[in-house]
């Protein structure tokens, strides 16, 4: 299968690799030609994870994953776009990517906090009525830090990919392209479905909250080792409560994938990661971070963004959010901006006002054309 990746974080690196070394076509897309060029220039990728270290070549002749910097050509005929970045830069990027996409296409979000509908709906802002199917998962594929220009460790693959599609009703093509990339996908009924499947907005906003002193304090600091209390830990579990209470509001069906379960190494359901995940994050080291509370993506991202996206679809539904609005009245009084003006709100989507039969119509045909 022809596989074009977009951006150059950490996911993107580890999906490229990953889709390469299953026998795929793949292109690495970056908007960064000089870090194109220095990754060509060294002509390899180390890779680190469960099987080892070994290396990956990029961009010879005869190599599966090669490195482009323009769009078009990433686009052309690709028939799975894959696009693990923060979902900060969703809106740029969509209308940069509405003009290319065409008829069978498949852009995978891994995870997407509702960024299904806006990068379906720049493409129809763009006159493209292109029948493609956008879909959205609960987390990022992918345990993973790169050092360097190329050098990359995988601590942890997912096992279980809960996933939603924009429109849903293309659902069907859509999983028969997404399996061959990723077996893990597990069918769920719609991108909303999938939005709320979130987890970054449940466990990253109390554990940089909740740490803030330590992270203003110390060079660095492992929020998800020592930074992970009892006492957190049950905010944590307040806050997925009503993440899990706005699900069923909305008529979602379980498995909800608490994030207890991702603690949990024997006890009940297997979560997205698999058994064991939260010690192979810890043991790693890599999680070891200088994160400033103004700028970084926990804050910018997972809380501005994904805690917004929470609180106004609590609202709607009509389900009291008052863990997710306290922490994020919280992190706006910290970052001194009002970050639910900012959010991706139903409101700022311009989706608030529609009704429940609307929603769903939405949700199963796609944006009107």
């Amino acid at each position: 299968m022809k596989i074009s990746v977009l951006g150059g974080g950490h996911g993107c690196y580890a999906a490229a690799v990953e889709m390469a070394e299953k026998g795929h076509q793949v292109r690495l897309w970056r908007r960064d030609g000089a870090a194109l060029k220095a990754l060509l220039e060294i002509g390899s990728l180390t890779v680190r994870d469960y099987r080892g270290t070994r290396q990956v070549s990029v961009g010879q002749a005869g190599d599966l994953l090669t490195l482009t910097d323009n769009l078009a050509e990433a686009l052309g005929d690709a028939q799975l776009v894959i696009v693990p970045l923060p979902s900060t830069s969703h809106d740029d990027l969509a209308q940069q990517v509405a003009p290319h996409l065409h008829d069978g296409q498949v852009l995978f979000l891994p995870p997407g906090t509702f960024g299904s509908y806006v990068f379906a709906r720049a493409m129809a802002d763009a006159g493209n009525h292109s029948r493609v199917a956008f879909a959205e998962t609960g987390t990022l594929p992918y345990l993973v830090r790169k050092h360097g220009a190329n050098q990359l460790v995988i601590s942890c693959y997912a096992t279980r990919l809960p996933t939603g599609v924009f429109p849903a009703e293309l659902s069907g093509s859509a999983f028969a392209v997404l399996r061959e990339a990723y077996p893990s996908v597990e069918p769920i009924e719609d991108a909303l479905s999938g939005a709320l499947m979130n987890a970054g907005p449940i466990i990253h906003p109390p554990l940089i909250m909740m740490n803030a002193g330590p992270l203003e304090h110390f060079e660095t600091w492992d929020i998800h080792n020592e930074g992970t209390q009892p006492s957190i830990r049950r905010v944590t579990n307040q806050l997925d409560a009503e993440r899990m209470a706005v699900r069923e509001a909305l008529g979602y069906g379980a498995p909800h994938f608490p994030l207890a379960d991702h603690y949990n190494s024997t006890e009940g359901e297997e979560w997205m990661y698999g058994r064991g995940a939260h010690g192979k994050l810890t043991d790693s080291g890599d999680w070891r971070e200088d994160i400033n509370l103004q700028t970084h993506r926990y804050m910018l991202e997972d809380t501005r963004l994904g805690l917004s996206l929470l609180v106004s679809v609590g609202r709607w539904a009509g389900v009291p959010t008052p863990v997710a609005q306290g922490l994020l009245s919280i992190a706006s009084a910290v970052s001194g901006r009002n970050l639910y003006a900012e959010g991706r709100t139903l409101e700022n989507l311009g989706l608030a006002g529609l009704d429940r039969a609307q929603m769903s119509a939405l949700l199963t045909q796609g944006c009107p054309r």
